[in-house]
Protein backbone atom coordinates (compact mmCIF):
# COMPACT_ATOMS: atom_id res chain seq x y z
CA UNK A 1 0.00 0.00 0.00
CA UNK A 2 3.07 2.50 -0.59
CA UNK A 3 5.22 3.56 -3.39
CA UNK A 4 8.26 5.41 -4.10
CA UNK A 5 6.88 8.76 -3.35
CA UNK A 6 5.45 7.32 0.34
CA UNK A 7 7.22 9.07 2.75
CA UNK A 8 7.12 10.11 6.68
CA UNK A 9 8.96 13.41 6.73
CA UNK A 10 6.94 14.40 10.85
CA UNK A 11 10.28 15.04 12.63
CA UNK A 12 11.29 17.18 9.99
CA UNK A 13 7.87 19.10 10.70
CA UNK A 14 8.41 19.08 13.74
CA UNK A 15 11.54 20.35 13.87
CA UNK A 16 10.69 23.44 11.33
CA UNK A 17 7.94 24.03 13.53
CA UNK A 18 10.22 24.43 16.98
CA UNK A 19 12.27 26.71 15.18
CA UNK A 20 10.06 29.02 13.71
CA UNK A 21 8.41 29.37 16.85
CA UNK A 22 11.74 29.89 18.97
CA UNK A 23 12.62 32.59 16.39
CA UNK A 24 8.77 33.94 16.35
CA UNK A 25 9.08 33.35 12.26
CA UNK A 26 5.83 33.18 10.64
CA UNK A 27 5.35 30.21 8.42
CA UNK A 28 2.65 29.29 5.93
CA UNK A 29 1.29 25.57 5.27
CA UNK A 30 1.72 24.43 2.01
CA UNK A 31 0.38 21.41 0.71
CA UNK A 32 -0.18 20.66 -2.84
CA UNK A 33 -0.50 24.50 -3.46
CA UNK A 34 -4.06 24.25 -4.95
CA UNK A 35 -5.82 26.59 -2.75
CA UNK A 36 -3.17 29.73 -2.14
CA UNK A 37 -5.50 31.95 -3.67
CA UNK A 38 -8.46 30.65 -2.45
CA UNK A 39 -10.86 30.66 0.34
CA UNK A 40 -8.58 32.61 2.91
CA UNK A 41 -6.55 35.94 2.85
CA UNK A 42 -2.96 36.28 1.60
CA UNK A 43 -0.07 35.15 3.79
CA UNK A 44 3.43 35.73 2.64
CA UNK A 45 5.34 33.67 4.95
CA UNK A 46 8.12 31.21 3.94
CA UNK A 47 6.14 27.83 3.15
CA UNK A 48 6.52 24.82 5.21
CA UNK A 49 5.94 22.36 3.05
CA UNK A 50 4.01 19.52 3.99
CA UNK A 51 3.22 17.76 0.39
CA UNK A 52 6.09 15.50 0.68
CA UNK A 53 4.57 13.82 3.85
CA UNK A 54 2.07 11.61 2.10
CA UNK A 55 1.39 8.00 1.73
CA UNK A 56 -1.30 5.17 3.31
CA UNK A 57 -0.38 4.39 6.71
CA UNK A 58 -3.88 2.18 7.17
CA UNK A 59 -6.83 0.52 5.02
CA UNK A 60 -9.42 -1.95 6.21
CA UNK A 61 -12.15 -1.80 3.57
CA UNK A 62 -14.13 -4.21 6.01
CA UNK A 63 -13.81 -1.57 8.83
CA UNK A 64 -14.71 1.60 6.41
CA UNK A 65 -11.48 3.69 7.87
CA UNK A 66 -8.34 4.46 5.97
CA UNK A 67 -5.66 6.52 7.30
CA UNK A 68 -3.54 8.72 5.57
CA UNK A 69 -0.74 11.31 5.97
CA UNK A 70 -1.46 15.27 5.57
CA UNK A 71 -0.33 15.21 2.04
CA UNK A 72 -1.59 12.66 0.17
CA UNK A 73 -3.62 13.81 -2.68
CA UNK A 74 -7.02 13.24 -2.62
CA UNK A 75 -7.28 11.67 -5.93
CA UNK A 76 -4.55 8.87 -4.71
CA UNK A 77 -6.66 8.36 -1.97
CA UNK A 78 -10.28 8.59 -3.80
CA UNK A 79 -8.92 6.05 -6.53
CA UNK A 80 -7.81 3.14 -3.67
CA UNK A 81 -11.19 3.52 -2.34
CA UNK A 82 -12.60 2.82 -5.57
CA UNK A 83 -10.71 0.19 -5.86
CA UNK A 84 -12.31 -1.89 -3.23
CA UNK A 85 -15.95 0.06 -4.57
CA UNK A 86 -15.63 2.86 -1.70
CA UNK A 87 -15.62 6.65 -1.95
CA UNK A 88 -15.21 9.53 0.55
CA UNK A 89 -18.68 10.39 0.42
CA UNK A 90 -17.96 14.46 0.47
CA UNK A 91 -16.89 14.11 -2.96
CA UNK A 92 -14.43 16.54 -2.64
CA UNK A 93 -12.61 18.47 -4.98
CA UNK A 94 -9.23 16.91 -6.45
CA UNK A 95 -8.15 20.23 -8.20
CA UNK A 96 -5.84 18.75 -11.07
CA UNK A 97 -4.49 16.42 -8.67
CA UNK A 98 -3.00 18.86 -6.51
CA UNK A 99 -5.26 18.72 -3.75
CA UNK A 100 -4.06 16.99 -0.63
CA UNK A 101 -6.56 15.38 2.31
CA UNK A 102 -4.82 18.12 4.97
CA UNK A 103 -5.50 20.64 2.86
CA UNK A 104 -9.27 19.80 2.24
CA UNK A 105 -10.09 19.28 5.67
CA UNK A 106 -7.74 22.67 6.37
CA UNK A 107 -10.06 24.57 4.02
CA UNK A 108 -13.23 22.36 5.11
CA UNK A 109 -14.21 21.63 0.67
CA UNK A 110 -17.12 19.34 -0.18
CA UNK A 111 -18.75 19.16 -3.40
CA UNK A 112 -21.94 18.41 -4.46
CA UNK A 113 -22.96 15.69 -2.23
CA UNK A 114 -22.29 17.25 0.77
CA UNK A 115 -26.16 17.89 2.18
CA UNK A 116 -26.51 14.08 1.73
CA UNK A 117 -23.09 12.57 2.48
CA UNK A 118 -21.98 14.98 5.06
CA UNK A 119 -18.83 16.83 4.81
CA UNK A 120 -15.06 15.79 5.28
CA UNK A 121 -15.19 17.32 8.82
CA UNK A 122 -18.13 14.50 9.52
CA UNK A 123 -15.84 11.67 8.51
CA UNK A 124 -12.99 12.83 10.63
CA UNK A 125 -12.42 9.73 13.03
CA UNK A 126 -8.92 11.24 14.33
CA UNK A 127 -5.95 13.48 13.31
CA UNK A 128 -2.62 13.97 14.46
CA UNK A 129 -1.51 17.69 14.71
CA UNK A 130 1.47 19.67 15.43
CA UNK A 131 1.18 22.64 17.22
CA UNK A 132 2.92 26.13 16.98
CA UNK A 133 4.94 24.68 19.95
CA UNK A 134 6.25 21.86 17.53
CA UNK A 135 4.37 19.27 19.83
CA UNK A 136 2.85 16.10 17.28
CA UNK A 137 -0.26 15.43 19.27
CA UNK A 138 -2.58 13.10 18.35
CA UNK A 139 -6.73 13.54 18.79
CA UNK A 140 -9.80 10.74 18.34
CA UNK A 141 -8.67 7.48 17.12
CA UNK A 142 -8.94 5.29 14.23
CA UNK A 143 -12.23 3.70 14.68
CA UNK A 144 -16.14 4.31 14.41
CA UNK A 145 -17.11 4.37 17.84
CA UNK A 146 -14.43 6.84 19.01
CA UNK A 147 -16.03 9.83 21.21
CA UNK A 148 -13.77 11.12 24.40
CA UNK A 149 -13.26 14.64 25.18
CA UNK A 150 -13.16 17.93 22.96
CA UNK A 151 -13.63 16.89 19.74
CA UNK A 152 -10.00 18.83 18.24
CA UNK A 153 -10.49 17.17 15.25
CA UNK A 154 -13.22 18.31 13.60
CA UNK A 155 -11.74 21.87 15.14
CA UNK A 156 -9.46 22.25 12.55
CA UNK A 157 -11.98 21.97 10.11
CA UNK A 158 -11.89 25.85 8.00
CA UNK A 159 -9.23 26.94 10.10
CA UNK A 160 -7.20 27.33 7.34
CA UNK A 161 -4.03 25.80 9.10
CA UNK A 162 -4.26 28.55 11.61
CA UNK A 163 -4.60 26.06 14.56
CA UNK A 164 -1.81 23.20 13.68
CA UNK A 165 0.02 21.54 10.69
CA UNK A 166 -2.25 18.53 10.09
CA UNK A 167 -0.04 15.62 9.59
CA UNK A 168 -1.98 12.54 9.51
CA UNK A 169 -6.03 11.68 9.24
CA UNK A 170 -7.95 8.42 9.91
CA UNK A 171 -11.34 9.11 7.73
CA UNK A 172 -14.82 7.13 7.70
CA UNK A 173 -15.57 5.59 3.73
CA UNK A 174 -18.88 4.70 2.12
CA UNK A 175 -19.40 2.04 -0.43
CA UNK A 176 -19.91 3.49 -3.74
CA UNK A 177 -23.85 3.85 -5.04
CA UNK A 178 -25.05 0.85 -7.27
CA UNK A 179 -26.97 3.51 -10.21
CA UNK A 180 -27.11 6.82 -11.02
CA UNK A 181 -28.52 9.02 -13.22
CA UNK A 182 -29.37 12.74 -13.40
CA UNK A 183 -32.60 14.20 -14.27
CA UNK A 184 -33.17 17.62 -15.77
CA UNK A 185 -35.31 20.44 -15.71
CA UNK A 186 -35.81 24.03 -17.53
CA UNK A 187 -36.51 26.56 -14.86
CA UNK A 188 -35.87 29.93 -13.11
CA UNK A 189 -33.90 30.14 -9.64
CA UNK A 190 -36.98 30.94 -7.33
CA UNK A 191 -38.95 27.74 -9.08
CA UNK A 192 -35.60 25.66 -8.53
CA UNK A 193 -35.08 26.54 -4.98
CA UNK A 194 -38.69 25.31 -4.30
CA UNK A 195 -38.28 22.09 -6.81
CA UNK A 196 -35.42 21.15 -4.48
CA UNK A 197 -36.02 21.83 -1.78
CA UNK A 198 -39.88 19.63 -2.13
CA UNK A 199 -37.65 17.01 -3.75
CA UNK A 200 -35.16 16.92 -0.83
CA UNK A 201 -38.26 16.39 1.42
CA UNK A 202 -38.93 12.67 0.04
CA UNK A 203 -37.41 9.75 0.61
CA UNK A 204 -35.40 9.24 -2.28
CA UNK A 205 -31.84 8.40 -3.08
CA UNK A 206 -31.58 12.05 -4.06
CA UNK A 207 -27.47 12.98 -4.07
CA UNK A 208 -26.94 16.31 -5.48
CA UNK A 209 -29.10 18.95 -6.49
CA UNK A 210 -27.87 22.05 -8.74
CA UNK A 211 -29.48 25.14 -10.96
CA UNK A 212 -26.92 26.84 -13.49
CA UNK A 213 -28.27 29.01 -16.22
CA UNK A 214 -31.57 27.99 -16.03
CA UNK A 215 -31.51 24.56 -15.94
CA UNK A 216 -32.14 22.39 -12.68
CA UNK A 217 -30.04 19.19 -12.36
CA UNK A 218 -31.20 16.35 -9.81
CA UNK A 219 -29.13 13.28 -9.86
CA UNK A 220 -30.13 10.18 -7.98
CA UNK A 221 -27.87 7.32 -6.66
CA UNK A 222 -27.74 4.26 -4.70
CA UNK A 223 -29.56 0.81 -5.47
CA UNK A 224 -30.71 0.70 -8.99
CA UNK A 225 -34.19 -0.25 -7.85
CA UNK A 226 -34.58 3.03 -5.97
CA UNK A 227 -33.05 5.27 -8.74
CA UNK A 228 -35.02 4.40 -11.90
CA UNK A 229 -38.09 4.36 -9.93
CA UNK A 230 -38.18 7.85 -8.38
CA UNK A 231 -37.05 8.85 -12.16
CA UNK A 232 -40.09 7.71 -13.27
CA UNK A 233 -41.94 9.56 -10.55
CA UNK A 234 -39.94 12.48 -11.33
CA UNK A 235 -39.59 12.65 -14.81
CA UNK A 236 -37.75 14.94 -16.69
CA UNK A 237 -34.97 14.60 -19.26
CA UNK A 238 -32.21 12.08 -18.43
CA UNK A 239 -28.69 12.33 -18.64
CA UNK A 240 -26.37 9.21 -17.27
CA UNK A 241 -23.04 11.08 -17.79
CA UNK A 242 -21.15 12.09 -14.31
CA UNK A 243 -19.35 15.14 -16.44
CA UNK A 244 -21.40 17.61 -15.25
CA UNK A 245 -20.95 16.79 -11.35
CA UNK A 246 -17.23 16.77 -11.83
CA UNK A 247 -17.00 19.90 -13.81
CA UNK A 248 -19.10 21.40 -10.46
CA UNK A 249 -17.08 19.49 -7.94
CA UNK A 250 -13.47 20.71 -9.72
CA UNK A 251 -14.82 24.38 -10.34
CA UNK A 252 -14.80 23.69 -13.93
CA UNK A 253 -18.09 25.09 -15.03
CA UNK A 254 -17.76 28.30 -17.23
CA UNK A 255 -19.41 30.20 -14.10
CA UNK A 256 -16.01 29.95 -12.48
CA UNK A 257 -13.99 31.07 -15.59
CA UNK A 258 -12.61 34.39 -15.64
CA UNK A 259 -10.83 36.83 -13.04
CA UNK A 260 -14.07 38.66 -11.82
CA UNK A 261 -14.28 37.90 -7.76
CA UNK A 262 -15.99 34.75 -6.85
CA UNK A 263 -18.53 34.88 -3.80
CA UNK A 264 -19.81 31.68 -2.09
CA UNK A 265 -22.54 32.20 0.91
CA UNK A 266 -23.51 29.44 2.80
CA UNK A 267 -27.62 29.36 4.11
CA UNK A 268 -30.80 27.75 4.52
CA UNK A 269 -31.61 25.88 0.96
CA UNK A 270 -35.20 27.34 1.47
CA UNK A 271 -33.96 31.19 1.20
CA UNK A 272 -35.25 33.53 -1.54
CA UNK A 273 -32.84 34.27 -4.40
CA UNK A 274 -30.43 36.59 -3.26
CA UNK A 275 -29.85 38.11 -6.35
CA UNK A 276 -26.52 40.39 -7.20
CA UNK A 277 -26.52 39.04 -11.22
CA UNK A 278 -25.66 35.52 -12.18
CA UNK A 279 -25.56 32.68 -9.57
CA UNK A 280 -25.09 28.79 -9.56
CA UNK A 281 -26.81 26.97 -6.86
CA UNK A 282 -25.82 24.15 -5.39
CA UNK A 283 -26.45 22.09 -2.18
CA UNK A 284 -30.08 21.80 -2.57
CA UNK A 285 -29.73 25.77 -2.64
CA UNK A 286 -27.80 25.93 0.27
CA UNK A 287 -24.40 26.77 -1.70
CA UNK A 288 -24.50 29.68 -3.80
CA UNK A 289 -22.18 31.11 -6.18
CA UNK A 290 -22.30 34.95 -6.94
CA UNK A 291 -19.84 37.12 -9.24
CA UNK A 292 -19.21 40.48 -7.24
CA UNK A 293 -16.53 43.78 -6.95
CA UNK A 294 -18.00 45.20 -4.07
CA UNK A 295 -16.91 43.44 -0.76
CA UNK A 296 -19.83 45.80 1.45
CA UNK A 297 -22.17 44.98 -1.05
CA UNK A 298 -21.71 41.11 -0.80
CA UNK A 299 -21.28 41.33 2.72
CA UNK A 300 -24.98 43.42 3.47
CA UNK A 301 -26.70 41.10 1.06
CA UNK A 302 -25.47 38.59 3.13
CA UNK A 303 -26.77 39.80 5.90
CA UNK A 304 -29.95 40.38 4.76
CA UNK A 305 -30.33 36.61 3.50
CA UNK A 306 -28.71 35.48 7.06
CA UNK A 307 -25.83 33.63 4.97
CA UNK A 308 -22.65 33.15 5.71
CA UNK A 309 -20.22 34.69 3.25
CA UNK A 310 -17.05 34.58 1.74
CA UNK A 311 -15.04 35.90 -1.26
CA UNK A 312 -13.36 32.77 -2.33
CA UNK A 313 -11.23 34.24 -5.27
CA UNK A 314 -10.42 37.63 -6.84
CA UNK A 315 -10.34 41.38 -5.50
CA UNK A 316 -7.88 42.34 -2.28
CA UNK A 317 -6.55 38.96 -0.57
CA UNK A 318 -5.03 41.78 1.76
CA UNK A 319 -8.62 42.82 2.91
CA UNK A 320 -11.08 40.27 4.95
CA UNK A 321 -12.77 38.02 2.52
CA UNK A 322 -15.53 37.45 5.39
CA UNK A 323 -17.69 39.42 7.60
CA UNK A 324 -15.88 40.23 10.98
CA UNK A 325 -17.55 37.73 13.50
CA UNK A 326 -18.55 39.88 16.58
CA UNK A 327 -16.63 40.48 20.20
CA UNK A 328 -17.86 36.97 21.68
CA UNK A 329 -16.44 34.98 18.75
CA UNK A 330 -13.63 36.87 18.41
CA UNK A 331 -12.72 36.41 22.04
CA UNK A 332 -13.24 32.65 21.88
CA UNK A 333 -11.06 32.38 18.46
CA UNK A 334 -8.03 34.06 19.80
CA UNK A 335 -8.43 31.73 23.56
CA UNK A 336 -8.31 29.11 20.77
CA UNK A 337 -5.37 30.49 19.04
CA UNK A 338 -3.60 31.22 21.67
CA UNK A 339 -3.92 27.65 23.28
CA UNK A 340 -2.96 25.90 19.74
CA UNK A 341 -0.56 28.61 18.42
CA UNK A 342 0.87 30.74 21.36
CA UNK A 343 3.89 32.40 18.87
CA UNK A 344 1.51 32.89 16.32
CA UNK A 345 3.69 31.53 13.50
CA UNK A 346 1.21 29.34 11.86
CA UNK A 347 -0.73 30.87 8.58
CA UNK A 348 -0.94 34.07 10.90
CA UNK A 349 -3.56 36.26 9.03
CA UNK A 350 -4.64 33.61 6.86
CA UNK A 351 -8.27 33.24 8.32
CA UNK A 352 -8.93 36.67 9.68
CA UNK A 353 -6.32 39.83 9.53
CA UNK A 354 -6.85 40.18 13.51
CA UNK A 355 -5.93 36.44 13.88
Amino acid sequence: MTDAADRDISEELVQAVQDAAGRQQPLYINGGGSKRDWLGRQCDAPALEVGGHRGIVDYQPQELVITVRAGTPVADVQALLAQQGQMLACEPPQLDGRATVGGTLASNLSGPARPWGGSLRDAVLGIRLINGRGELLRFGGTVMKNVAGYDVSRLQAGALGTLGVLCELSLRVMPQPEHSLTLMYDMDEAAAIDTMNRRAAEPAPLCGASWESGRLRLRLAGAASAVEHTAGLWGGERAGADDYWRELREYRRPFFAGDEPLWRLTLRGAAAPVGGGDTLLDWGGGQRWLHGTDDQSMFDAAATARAHACRVRGGDRQAEVRPVPGAAQQGIQRRLKRAFDPAGVLNPGRLYGWL
